[in-house]
């Protein structure tokens, strides 16, 4: 039992942090970088990361495809809703969710409430020539990954820029995407000194 449950409270009802404390979520289509670039952007910022899909796959037991398949999409993004619920009640992370956790409104409120949410945007060629090196996208397992893509990218980019912060990602080496991603932070009030 969490210390919420143990006050009879919801993790919503907690007073909003300060934006120098809290988690920096990395919202984004696949493919985008939202992992590697997190990565770098919490050694730059001496934080811990944290990989939502990683953390989902650790507590299902099997990969998101699998999951995918066994249970569904709207079973995956219950879990995933939890997922991230847990997450942004400990310590000051950066953490990289799934291409479609914003999209869900209780995810997306939640992370809007409780942390700095940065959109990593990128083009759909970009993003086909990433996604394309691997067969593991749930979403793009059909006969036109690019329609598909173009289709998410139609439904999605209007709520992503939701966000607070967006950084175009292009075809740039990640520092230059982390240090663009530092900046942005440091314009909308965050604390970026480690």
């Amino acid at each position: 039992m969490n210390t919420h449950e143990a006050k009879g409270q919801s993790p919503a009802a907690n007073p909003p942090r300060p934006k120098s404390e809290r988690t920096i979520v990395l919202v984004g289509l696949m493919g985008v970088g939202k992992t590697t670039i997190g990565r770098r952007l919490a050694q730059a910022l001496n934080l811990p990361f944290s990989d939502a899909d990683a953390e989902i796959e650790q507590a299902a037991g099997c990969s998101i495809a699998d999951f995918f398949e066994l249970y569904g999409e709207p079973a995956f993004r219950a879990g995933e809703r939890r997922v991230i619920a847990r997450l942004l009640d400990g310590p000051r992370h950066v953490l990289a969710t799934g291409g479609g956790a914003f999209m869900d409104a209780g995810t997306r409120a939640l992370t809007k409430e409780r942390a700095v949410t940065v959109w990593l945007k990128a083009d759909l060629d970009l993003l086909m020539k990433r996604v394309l090196r691997k067969q593991t996208r749930p979403l793009l397992k059909n006969d036109d990954p690019r329609g598909t893509m173009e289709r998410l990218i139609a439904e999605r980019y209007p709520v992503y820029a939701e966000a607070d912060v967006t950084v175009e990602t292009s075809d740039q080496p990640h520092d230059r995407v982390v240090r663009a991603i530092l900046d942005a932070l440091e314009r909308h009030g965050v604390d970026i000194d480690p």
